[in-house]
């Protein structure tokens, strides 16, 4: 019995005893199981305990538990029997089969008795349990007596008492009630034609006779006022509302005049203003729920049981400014009736009778009017408000939102118009939106800006000559202003004819037309044709800039007959010489080509920007500042990129030419420090700015791989430089021409501002040609090797020469090679005057200091000498003067002086050491030792070499 116990448990064993997640170590009784269907269990407790009985110890069961393969807990389709009979090896041994079976009993006996143990454990619980479930079972049968008891008294007590006693009472009142009402229709019944009569005059809208008529019948029909038949104020009312969307002179006459006849006046007036408010209140929402609901593109009902704030969240982008037009049409529908309204009563007025009464209605009326004004457009305006702020208009294109700006200025206009009003509510929220806007759109064109930059090649857009920003389509705005305050939609709707500008909106559209109509209408059909073909006027002129430069054919003929003056576009009264053209041409390298603006695409870009800038600044005055300022942000990065890649450069502060001025290096430092993020360009990486001040900034831009400024044979990228610095120029003539109309919309107290980015930044675009061109000047001559030159030339000779020496002629040689160099490059950008004139002073003023570090090197040196120097410097000079038109040479008195101070006497050369400290400590030193040096003792000579070490200490 107990081995059937035992494999009867066999299943148990493999998979119960180390129990699997979620299940219990014991066996449970079926769902469908009675709760004494316990005849599993009972029959073996005394098997179990018997197990439970036997010595075992607890570490070794536990062991014998473990050794158990996994493979016996995998599921509960395993086939035991099959799975060791494929573990048997080919050759049985009986003695390892024996084995092999005590070790699985002794498995099954270690497993049994845990089994046995956790059932047996928990078999007090469950008997108690089953205790419980037992009670249950007894209460819930009676109490299911009790309530079929409880069911049938209350249907015995409904059908004795309810149906029979209060269905006679509720016969009984219906009874009484229809007995009244017969009494009723009886009285009704002599009113029956006047009834008639009345409903036919309400129809034809005849209400002054219809209250005659029932004022005559009110004394035997006021008992029952309260039949339909004589509710004749309500429909008065009724027609009184309607006034408020579509104004009709002839049906508000009839309507007022019933009043009256009523003695309801100032009745009336109350509620005609709550109608207007009500009119309000269901235009918008019923304009904003038909979008809402066209956009969602379904019939869902919540959106109309949503409040009117909610519902403008709902706005999808594409609808918002059909939407915004329509709503503000309808608005103007309410105020334009408001409108004809007091023009009504204020023609009516004059012309009434002059009774105590009538004077007291109309001194109420009109004050009720007036004061409505105000109280209709705040209604508006809030209206207006929530829908504005419901959207969020940060990443709109540009001209939409320009588009919303110019509806909602004319709104403000309406507003204005209409009862004076500054709109403070609506000023608010758009400023508040058009900040929001503003910032993200700036900070995206800033960086647009930049990519610009970086893949800029500096090639010379071409454009017509008489290319002025006037023709962009950015700037037609400013051509249909007739003041600053203007919107450009009203501009144009205000530009039919003078008579027409005089009158105000109100009377313009008063009996047709709406004047938010305007702005989707008008639209800019033409576009702007400022690029010229090829970058030239004509094939004529494109021909030209091909012929050799020396010959007349690259004159155009115009300019043989008469010289235009480049820079004026004035014609002298008197021709000009062929020979003098000839001249001009040495050093303006642009007259064989149109004096077209030399700009880039870029700059145009920038241009085009400062007219978007300027057109939303135009329709909103509160947030001008911020607009000016992003636009000084846009020309100081195009300043500073200009400068960083052309212009840095750390052999400015050892040239001694003072080629960046305080004013420019001041105005470098602010930008730097302002606009350019310094870190994310790598620079500076230790310092962490302020996360909010990073945001604000702009990474550096970085020069193109394509630009090219290190190749002799372009002169180091002087057509790319002309192109960056002229351009830059250009751009900053553009903005002085648009000085003043910045200046009218910048806020009083912000004007400082405006003034000194002008006088420091601005101004100082054409500053940076100096530094820019220095380095062209600096590489196009060898200045190196005029210095080994003049140190192989004796000096101290004794006769006087009448041949210079030979280091004259090889620099004018390089002169000359520089000056064709540049014909070759004006052949692809024009060289503008002050530009070619920058390159020849920046040229001529190293030659001129070379000339006087050569001399500084001389180690002896006779009067002769000196002469000989002075032959050399004057036969430069002459045949410099014929290769540039540069007058006066520039540092001309810086070398002549220097050689003249060799004939000073002792006391003159320490006056001279006192006033010119342009010359280096190194030059003057000679002038002492080499000059003076034959003829004064060596203490005067220590005294002078003192003095100038003295200049040179504050330096130091």
């Amino acid at each position: 019995m107990k081995q059937v116990a035992i494999f009867h448990l066999t299943p148990c064993v493999f998979f119960f005893s180390t129990p699997p997640p979620h299940t219990s170590p014991f066996p449970v009784l079926a769902p469908h199981s009675p709760p004494h269907s316990n005849s599993f269990l009972m029959p073996h407790f005394e098997e179990l305990r018997e197990l439970r009985e036997q010595p075992i110890d607890p570490q070794a069961e536990q062991e014998i538990i473990d050794s158990i393969e996994e493979v016996y807990f995998s599921n509960d389709s395993f086939d035991m029997v099959q799975h060791e009979l494929e573990k048997l090896p080919p050759e049985l041994n009986l003695q390892e089969l024996e084995e092999y079976r005590d070790k699985l009993k002794r498995q099954q006996a270690a497993v049994s008795k845990k089994v046995a143990d956790l059932i047996l454990e928990k078999q007090p619980a469950y008997v108690k349990e089953l205790e419980r479930v037992t009670a249950l079972q007894t209460n819930l049968q009676l109490a299911a007596v009790i309530c079929t008891n409880a069911r049938r008294q209350l249907s015995v007590a409904k059908e004795g008492f309810t149906e029979a006693s209060l269905g006679l009472l509720a016969n009984q009142r219906r009874r009484q009630l229809l007995t009244g009402l017969l009494k009723s229709l009886r009285t009704i019944k002599t009113l029956q034609r006047t009834d008639v009569r009345l409903s036919e005059m309400l129809e034809e809208e005849d209400y002054p006779g219809a209250i005659q008529l029932c004022l005559e019948c009110q004394k035997a029909a006021s008992t029952f006022k309260h039949y339909s038949c004589i509710r004749y104020v309500e429909q008065l009312d009724v027609a009184l509302s309607k006034t408020c969307k579509h104004f009709d002179v002839s049906h508000y006459t009839k309507v007022q005049l019933a009043y009256t006849l009523l003695g309801k006046t100032q009745t009336a007036m109350d509620q005609l203003h709550m109608h207007f408010t009500q009119a309000i209140h269901n235009t918008v929402f019923q304009v904003v729920l038909g979008y809402v609901e066209l956009c969602a593109g379904n019939a869902d009902t919540k959106f109309q049981k949503m409040q009117y704030k909610d519902l403008c969240t709902h706005i999808t982008p594409d609808s918002y400014i059909p939407c915004l037009t329509d709503l503000c049409k309808a608005l103007w529908e309410v105020m334009l009736s408001y409108h004809r309204t007091m023009q009504w009563h204020e023609e009516h007025d004059s012309a009434a009778a002059e009774s105590d009464e009538s004077v007291v209605d109309r001194s109420y009326v009109k004050k009720k009017l007036e004061h409505g004004l105000t109280r209709i457009w705040q209604d508006v305006q809030l209206k207006v408000k929530a829908y504005i702020l419901g959207t969020d208009m940060s990443n709109f294109k540009y001209d939409d939102f320009i588009v919303v700006l110019d509806v909602i200025s004319r709104l403000m206009q309406v507003g204005e118009e209409f009862c004076g009003s500054k709109s403070e509510v609506l000023q608010e929220s758009i400023k508040r939106q058009s900040v929001n806007y503003f910032k993200n759109y700036h900070r995206a064109r800033l960086e647009e800006l930049r990519m610009f930059l970086e893949n800029e090649t500096w090639e010379l857009c071409p454009v017509k000559s008489n290319f002025n920003i006037a023709q962009l389509h950015e700037f037609k705005f400013m051509g249909q202003c007739r003041s600053p305050s203007v919107s450009p939609n009203r501009q144009a709707v205000s530009s039919a004819s003078p008579a027409e500008e005089e009158l105000s909106l109100f009377q313009r559209y008063l009996q047709e037309g709406n004047p938010f109509e305007m702005h989707i209408e008008h639209k800019e059909e033409e576009t702007e044709d400022v690029l010229a073909s090829n970058g030239y006027e004509s094939d004529e002129l494109e021909k030209s800039v091909y012929q050799d430069y020396d010959s007349d054919s690259d004159v155009p003929e115009e300019l043989k007959q008469d010289y235009v003056d480049e820079q004026t576009g004035d014609v002298p009264l008197k021709s000009v010489s062929r020979e003098t053209i000839r001249s001009r041409k040495k050093s303006d390298y642009s007259l064989n080509k149109t004096n077209a603006p030399i700009l880039t695409n870029t700059t145009l870009n920038v241009i085009r920007l400062v007219g978007k800038y300027m057109q939303m600044m135009n329709i909103l005055k509160p947030i001008a500042f911020d607009v000016i300022h992003c636009v000084s942000q846009l020309f100081d990065y195009y300043l500073y990129a200009v400068y960083t890649f052309f212009g840095r450069n750390d052999m400015y502060e050892s040239s001694g030419l003072g080629l960046i001025s305080s004013r420019l290096r001041t105005t470098l430092n602010r930008i730097q420090e302002s606009l350019i993020d310094m870190e994310a360009a790598g620079e500076n990486a230790g310092v962490h700015g302020p996360a909010e001040d990073r945001k604000e900034k702009v990474p550096s831009p970085h020069l193109s791989q394509l630009v090219v400024l290190t190749n002799s044979g372009t002169l180091y990228g002087l057509a790319q430089r002309v192109v960056a610095t002229e351009s830059l120029v250009f751009l900053a003539e553009q903005f002085e021409s648009l000085q003043s109309h910045l200046d009218t919309m910048m806020p009083a107290a912000k004007k400082p501002f405006l003034q000194q980015f002008y006088s420091q930044t601005v101004s100082t675009a054409s500053e940076l040609r100096k530094p820019i061109y220095w380095i062209v000047a600096a590489k196009a001559i060898d200045y190196e090797q005029m210095l080994l030159m003049m140190a192989g030339v004796k000096w101290d000779i004794r006769e006087i020469m009448s041949q210079h020496n030979v280091y004259v002629d090889v620099l004018l040689k390089e002169f000359e090679q520089f000056n064709k160099r540049l014909g070759e490059v004006s052949r692809h950008v024009r060289i503008p005057l002050p530009v070619s004139n920058v390159l020849w002073e920046h040229c001529i003023r190293l030659a001129n200091r070379t000339l006087v570090e050569g001399y500084a090197n001389v180690k002896k040196c006779s009067n002769e000498g000196r002469a000989l120097m002075q032959l050399d410097f004057q036969q430069f000079l002459m045949k410099l003067e014929k290769l540039t038109d540069l007058r006066p040479i520039p540092d001309k008195e810086f070398v002549e002086t220097y050689i003249k101070a060799y004939y000073l006497t002792e006391n003159d050369m320490e006056q001279f050491i006192k006033n010119h400290r342009e010359y280096s400590m190194k030059q003057l030193a000679n002038l002492v030792n080499v000059c003076l040096g034959s003829h004064i003792n060596k203490k005067a000579r220590q005294k002078l070499l003192a003095a100038i070490d003295d200049i040179d200490r504050p330096k130091r």
